[in-house]
């Protein structure tokens, strides 16, 4: 940790937050928490890298620290929550897929929906989980900015494997029909063929 703190070129940080990363000790989480803020996204890289290989024991410590302020780091933050997949995350993970001002982090938000571990969740709380992210990513595959509708039928697809195939598949049709933008309608249709 006190390299990532002595790092006096951009360089030096980006190793430094790999070495880090490769310790996975619990006691660097807070460290590589604040490296997602610190505008280099070579040692965000490496600091989400780190969290995720970590995974669920830095989901606690990513929740509350999740920076309100920074955009880039709380993009940053989604991925990790993302790739980590634990459900703990769902509702992090639902607000800011559906009311966060910034599309990178909307977008993030979307893809890791469809990607949760369910088998983390209780069963009797599973399906209502399950049902209020398809309902989400429904809504946010209309979101204005076509990355983010991208993402959100990247996570439709990635939940139509687990739960709620043929609604899905149905809702993907739907989608490519209404959908404008050429790179969001053949990624549905990617999705379509993928869930045949």
């Amino acid at each position: 940790m006190q390299a990532v703190e002595k790092a006096s070129s951009s360089e030096e940080l980006v190793k430094a937050v790999w070495a880090l990363s490769r310790s996975q000790s619990e006691a660097a989480i807070p460290m590589l928490i604040k490296v997602l803020g610190f505008n280099n996204p070579g040692a965000a890289i490496a600091a989400v890298e780190g969290l995720v290989q970590l995974g669920d024991v830095a989901v606690p410590t990513l929740i509350r620290d999740l920076d309100g302020y920074d955009y880039g780091a709380r993009a940053w933050a989604i991925r990790a929550l993302s790739r980590i997949a634990n459900p703990e995350a769902l509702e992090i993970l639902l607000d800011a897929a559906t009311s966060d001002f910034s599309l990178s982090v909307r977008r993030g938000a979307a893809k890791g929906l469809g990607e949760l571990r369910w088998d983390v969740l209780p069963s009797d709380a599973r399906e209502t989980a399950q049902r209020k992210v398809l309902e989400t990513l429904k809504t946010v595959a209309t979101d204005e900015e076509w990355i983010v509708r991208y993402a959100a039928i990247v996570g439709l697809e990635s939940l139509a494997k687990q739960v709620f195939t043929a609604e899905i598949q149905d809702y993907l049709k739907q989608r490519q029909e209404a959908e404008l933008d050429l790179t969001a309608r053949s990624r549905t249709e990617l999705a379509l063929q993928k869930l045949k």
